[in-house]
């Protein structure tokens, strides 16, 4: 199973993908007390920064080892099931921390130290419990390269990035929340409705995804995401914000699930780790130019435009994907 390999000679070409879990993981593990020791908001960024490379070097490998230790048949099921613990573990964190809060008010540093308690264990489960085998076909290693990925992968990737250019980050739906006057306490409650629904809907579409394929639910997903975002545009009540974070929630479940699976179909054993870098690279370069330009047009251009802007990227999207399905039907 390979991780990186854009152009590396042969001999750098690393083959394994539980050591980049055990450092993604790690430097999360080592960050997270230290945040109950800044004292200035350029400390927070660092600490933030830094536990984001973490996350940027687990994901991949973490995505790859399940696509090569799971039955083809079960991929949608098994990419759903991760998403489940990924959301469930996104509901209990913050319900913890709120308990912390409410028997310790204000005492942040015994939160954060607490915090790195579950981050450690985190590490352990993959030292201890993550098994898998490294290739050791040598001439299959020698001619990984990102040459090898089928061209409906690249189309995929380039409609993947057409859509998180106006899938900027989530603070714009939780500064649209409070501009309804909601209390600040139940925002994340209302946030929370967003992963409930997620990690309900998860699975189910994974399963569904196994029979119907992938495309259609990718298509769909984007398709919700537009719709909700249209609404979230059009709408200033708490009362219909409510519901659109039920559609939220739907669309996540939809597409984070479909989108890892399909790359799982149409990428070798062999490949599945650049496939999935190149993915998920491409997420993270799109995320700052997304948000940046979301929130320059929520301040300059109204509440309103950065929805309708990314509504419109993802209808495109959705198109775009069904014309990748018609064109495997084609062919």
């Amino acid at each position: 199973m390979v991780f990186y390999d854009i152009s590396f000679p042969t001999k750098f070409l690393l083959t394994r993908n539980k050591p980049f879990m055990i450092l993604g993981y790690g430097i999360t593990a080592l960050v997270t007390p230290f945040y109950s020791l800044v004292t200035a908001p350029i400390q927070v960024l660092i600490a933030r920064f830094t536990e984001r490379v973490g996350k940027g070097l687990r994901a991949a490998p973490r995505d790859s080892l399940i696509a090569c230790s799971i039955r083809k048949e079960e991929v949608g099921k098994n990419f759903g099931f991760q998403k489940a613990m990924d959301n469930s573990g996104a509901i209990i964190g913050p319900l913890l921390a709120s308990l912390v809060l409410f028997i310790l008010p204000n005492d942040y540093h015994s939160l954060f130290l607490l915090a790195t308690i579950p981050a450690i264990l985190g590490v352990l489960a993959v030292i201890i419990g993550v098994k898998e085998v490294a290739s050791s076909d040598k001439k299959k290693r020698a001619l990984v390269s990102v040459k090898l990925l089928p061209r409906r992968y690249f189309l995929f990737l380039f409609i993947v990035f057409l859509f998180s250019l106006g899938n900027s980050s989530d603070a714009l739906l939780i500064i649209k929340t409070s501009e309804t006057g909601i209390g600040k306490a139940w925002i994340p409650l209302i946030y929370m409705i967003f992963n409930v629904v997620s990690v309900i809907f998860a699975i189910p579409f994974g399963r569904l995804s196994d029979r119907i394929g992938r495309e259609r639910l990718i298509a769909a997903g984007f398709a919700v995401y537009a719709r909700t975002y249209f609404l979230f545009g059009s709408f200033s009540s708490f009362g219909a914000l409510v519901p659109l974070f039920v559609l939220y929630g739907i669309y996540s479940a939809l597409t984070d699930v479909s989108q890892k699976s399909f790359i799982a179909d149409i990428t070798t054993k062999e490949m599945k780790g650049t496939g999935y870098g190149l993915y998920h690279a491409v997420l993270g370069i799109t995320l700052l130019p997304a948000s940046f330009l979301g929130g320059w047009m929520y301040d300059h251009l109204g509440n309103q435009v950065p929805f309708y802007f990314g509504g419109t990227m993802a209808l495109v999207a959705s198109v775009l994907m069904g014309l990748l399905f018609c064109l495997k039907k084609q062919g």
